[in-house]
Order: structure tokens, then C-alpha cells, then sequence
């Protein structure tokens, strides 16, 4: 049965495309210079929002969503890097953490780390 298997890349429009993706390869996705990024298995959310949503900025059509483990090491090292990070208590309960920041071409990252496993 032919089925989709998970999401095979993700393409965006960029001012300067080799400079955004430096800035990708070193401070989020290590190899994906080289296209060599390997994910580790784990749930993707596919979602739609409305049209007049307010969870990421109107004048972008995504947002960039990337699963974390160890969220305060990775915000220590996006602070210690001079890179901006927002959270909010608000974000935070049963779908786990998360955090924002943004590219050098102003696309909003949304940081998010799960609630640990249920045993």
C-alpha cells in the first residue's frame, strides 16, 4: 500500500540561501550543508491553522517547528551564540516546553522539547 513516510525536506525562499543555511548547519542542524541531517524518530505534528492565527507572525505563511531534547542547554548555547530566545511560562504544561527564536532572515523558530514518555 503506497502511504507517505514523513516529511522528505522543507523549502523556503531566502534573501541569501548560503548564509541562512551556515547559520542552520551551526546553530540548529549540524550537516545540513552537506544534506546529510538525519532526524531522529520521534512525533511530527502536521497542522493547519486559521488564517488569522496569532501563534507565529502574519506576514509569514510557516513556522518552523524543530523537536529538542535538553531545552536549557539549547538555550544556553543559542544566548551564548547572541541569539535571542523568547519563552513564556503560558507555553509551557501537557504538549511539553518550547521556545522561540528567530533566523537572521527574521523566520520565527519555534523550539519545542515533548513532556517526557509515559511509562
Amino acid at each position: 500500500m503506497a502511504r507517505v513516510t514523513g516529511i522528505g525536506g522543507i523549502f523556503f525562499r531566502a534573501h541569501d540561501p548560503a548564509a541562512l543555511t551556515k547559520w542552520y548547519d551551526t546553530h540548529l542542524l549540524p550537516g545540513i550543508t552537506t544534506y546529510d541531517w538525519h532526524q531522529d524518530a520521534g512525533q511530527t505534528i502536521f497542522m493547519p491553522f486559521k488564517i488569522d492565527t496569532d501563534h507565529f507572525p502574519a506576514e509569514r505563511q510557516y513556522m518552523l517547528n524543530l523537536r529538542v531534547e535538553g531545552m536549557d542547554e539549547m538555550i544556553a548555547t543559542l544566548k551564548g551564540a547572541g541569539i535571542a530566545v523568547e519563552t513564556r511560562a503560558e507555553w509551557d504544561g501537557d504538549f511539553g516546553r518550547f521556545a522561540r527564536i528567530h533566523d537572521p532572515e527574521g523566520n520565527q523558530i519555534e523550539l519545542w522539547e515533548p513532556p517526557p514518555a509515559s511509562a
